[in-house]
């Protein structure tokens, strides 16, 4: 009753924090909040924490705040296995549910519809009052001699700024992965990526307007050689943000689907530019209009920070097996602690291969099942995983040991509970290597004592050609073994080869003639030494991100009152000054990019802090909390995964040859067999084209945000679209 009642606290609290940060957003443009927050800045300026202190307590701190709370409300939670008894007719409404398919812009739900509209509608807001004061009190700039329409412009475009200020300031959100906050809306960071791509594209958008139209008022009034190249000394630094806008557009640039897909490597290290944007913005707009980016630049900063503490500790492949179709399945060791939600994936580099290239896979185990190891699958369609494929090749034909592959690994990431469990029936629906994700979520079905699991499970499998069927491999014992309680179909769909006359006929019969090569790494080392620990409890992130926030705040008061006199202390060192007659009449003024340079500073202080607190913490988990394992409790030799035994079919799987599934038969001959009311989870794992057909049924059969309406015949099943990530 205690820990229910502290987490019904916690959701209050941060629907608080959440509200009052977006109120200051809707209030921000105001003429009663510009008059308030002046005379804040003047009483504030004169105590210990100066303006800098309010600007951070007021804007930064209220996100930052959410993270923490939202990070101390999981650990208050159960683990990812035990299920609250939900689902059912609870389920009806749901903001899964598509409501635009399109090519372009891809699946977008009712909830992602409502919240684009209200962003939209705060920018016209946010607009429409500045633009409207500047109107109201327009004043001639005395440096530039310009016509009506041409101040007026001017004005307007300035304000574009603002609008991509206020895309900046959410940017990274999206992106976060360790102190995702995204999850408090269980949207996995997969999903979460194209908020992120909206949000830059909205952001490049407004930038280029506003650094366009200025550059074009500049030119016509002759004043573009002498504002653009010179740095300000107060006010704004202007080739800064010159320098801003062209980082930014070559990163958008560059992360067009187009250019990402063929030249990975150029998207990936030019978006690294990133730092030279975020400080060319700062030294632009200035630190108290920072302070409103701070926290996605804070919390990305600390991620990013954790994230390669993580990633420098090593492991190893325990195992590999080389499918003929081309694909690739690693087995690593890792903490038998260590538990994952089915869906999750890691992040995965092989310094022999690359020192720098990352890639993310689906993890194809279950930590319910297994506690020792964690398999992912490639398809070898890159140059990576080509060479990755072409490695174990050659050591599988030659018959050489390998005696280590060394790989480094990030996560895993996923949803925080297994959310598919809440339906009554499941329609998976995987294409190609889409596969990978439902392996994992039938061995987690298998897997006994659950409190709730759906009874009925179609999966339906599209390949191109027969070898790519080998891929079920490793649920084979699954598929062909009854499970208690629980329903599972198969329909797989060859759409390229045809049929052999003398070639198999049955499910089992390709999977009986499945050719797979086992190759087991020849090292001898302790296993306990490279397992994968994952990330830290989220106990210790939040204590993290509490450390690091008040050395950043600490670091930042102490540096601004060094650099930055507050007025008290100049007005008690003119008084002094005036008394002995030394008080001269010049004033200097300190330039606007000494505070620029103060938060730099801070910043770069608190994530160093916060990362070697991290690699203390690490250091600590890898030498007092590791399990010693042998190399039994490891090898894979033996275990469901990994060898195919005589199996007896219970149920024959259906396979269909040179033909596309048509996914609306399939769906009502799956109704068909139901009974009562039922909600079913669909989840899609494949080519974008496959996730809109399937998103095109469901959308057919409900309004956005409808309610279902069970007494009716035809409304006898809740449809609830998931789609999955095919790729990153």
């Amino acid at each position: 009753m205690g820990k229910k009642l502290t987490l019904l606290v916690l959701r209050l609290l941060m629907n608080l924090l959440l509200i009052c940060w977006i109120s200051l957003w809707i209030i921000k443009p105001t003429t009663l909040w510009i008059q308030s927050w002046r005379q804040a800045e003047d009483t504030f300026k004169h105590t210990f924490f100066g303006y800098y202190g309010l600007s951070f307590a007021v804007f930064t701190f209220p996100p930052i705040a959410l993270s923490i709370i939202g990070l101390i409300y999981f650990s208050l939670l159960p683990q990812h296995h035990r299920l609250t008894r939900s689902g059912g007719r609870s389920a009806a409404i749901t903001v899964s549910r598509p409501a635009i398919i399109n090519s372009f812009i891809g699946i977008v739900s009712c909830f992602e519809i409502i919240a684009v509209i209200l962003f939209l509608v705060f920018l016209a807001w946010t607009f429409y009052v500045r633009v409207n004061n500047d109107l109201k009190k327009l004043m001639p700039l005395k440096t530039m001699n310009l016509d009506l329409w041409q101040l007026k412009y001017f004005r307007v475009a300035t304000r574009f700024g603002l609008l991509a200020e206020a895309c900046l300031s959410l940017l990274l959100f999206p992106v976060l992965r360790g102190l995702s906050m995204f999850r408090l809306l269980n949207i996995q960071f997969a999903a979460s990526v194209k908020y992120h791509v909206w949000l830059g594209t909205g952001l490049v958008f407004f930038s280029l307007v506003h650094g366009g139209s200025t550059l074009f008022i500049w030119s016509i009034s002759h004043h573009i050689e002498e504002e653009i190249w010179k740095w300000q000394k107060t006010g704004r630094v202007y080739v800064a943000g010159v320098i801003s806008l062209v980082t930014g557009f070559l990163m958008w640039i560059t992360s067009l689907p187009q250019i990402r897909r063929k030249r990975f490597e150029t998207f990936y290290y030019t978006h690294h530019l990133y730092i030279v944007f975020l400080v060319s913005f700062l030294f632009h707009a200035g630190d108290r209009h920072f302070y409103w980016i701070l926290p996605g630049a804070f919390l990305f900063g600390l991620d990013k920070t954790l994230r390669i503490v993580q990633s420098r500790s090593e492991s190893c492949v325990l195992s590999a097996r080389l499918y003929s179709c081309k694909t690739v399945e690693l087995v690593l060791p890792k903490d038998p602690r260590l538990n994952y939600a089915p869906s999750s994936f890691i992040f995965v580099n092989i310094p022999s291969m690359s020192q720098f290239q990352w890639h993310p896979f689906s993890i194809t185990s279950s930590s319910s099942v297994d506690k020792h190891t964690m398999s992912v699958m490639m398809k070898c369609e890159g140059k990576w995983t080509d060479s990755v494929y072409k490695k174990l090749e050659e050591a599988s034909v030659s018959d050489t040991n390998i005696n280590n592959i060394t790989i480094r690994v990030e996560g895993p990431y996923g949803p925080t509970s297994v959310d598919f469990l809440r339906y009554d029936t499941l329609f998976l629906v995987a294409g190609g290597i889409g596969i990978t994700p439902f392996l994992s979520i039938l061995q987690e079905l298998a897997c006994e004592n659950r409190l709730k699991s759906p009874k009925s499970v179609q999966l339906v499998f599209s390949v191109r050609t027969f070898q790519d069927i080998n891929m079920l491999v490793p649920v084979s014992h699954i598929l062909f073994h009854s499970i208690h309680n629980l329903n599972l179909k198969v329909k797989v769909f060859v759409t390229q080869d045809k049929k052999h006359s003398s070639g198999p006929t049955t499910l089992k019969e390709y999977l009986a003639q499945s050719q797979v090569q086992t190759i087991h790494i020849g090292t001898d080392k302790d296993f306990s030494r490279f397992q994968i620990l994952g990330h830290e409890s989220f106990r210790r992130l939040a204590t993290l991100v509490i450390l690091t926030v008040l050395t950043f705040l600490g670091v930042l008061i102490s540096l601004s009152h060094f650099f930055i006199p507050n007025e008290h202390k100049k007005h008690s060192n003119s008084m002094k000054l005036a008394a002995s007659g030394e008080l001269t009449t010049g004033k200097e003024k300190v330039p606007s990019w000494v505070p620029d340079l103060v938060i730099i500073v801070s910043y770069v202080i608190a994530m160093t802090i916060g990362g070697l607190a991290a690699i203390i913490l690490q250091w600590r988990r890898l030498h007092r909390e590791t399990l010693r394992m042998t190399k039994e409790e490891v090898n894979p030799q033996g275990r469901n995964f990994t060898e195919l035994t005589p199996i007896v079919p219970i149920e024959e799987h259906g396979i269909h040859i040179g033909e596309r599934p048509k996914f609306k038969e399939i769906l009502s001959e799956f109704e068909m067999g139901l009974r009562g009311w039922s909600s079913i989870g669909v989840l899609v794992c494949g080519p974008e084209s496959m996730k809109e057909d399937v998103a095109s049924i469901c959308r057919q059969r409900f309004q956005c945000f409808g309610v279902d309406d069970s007494r009716t015949i035809h409304n006898k099943v809740n449809l609830n679209f998931h789609s999955l990530n095919f790729s990153l």
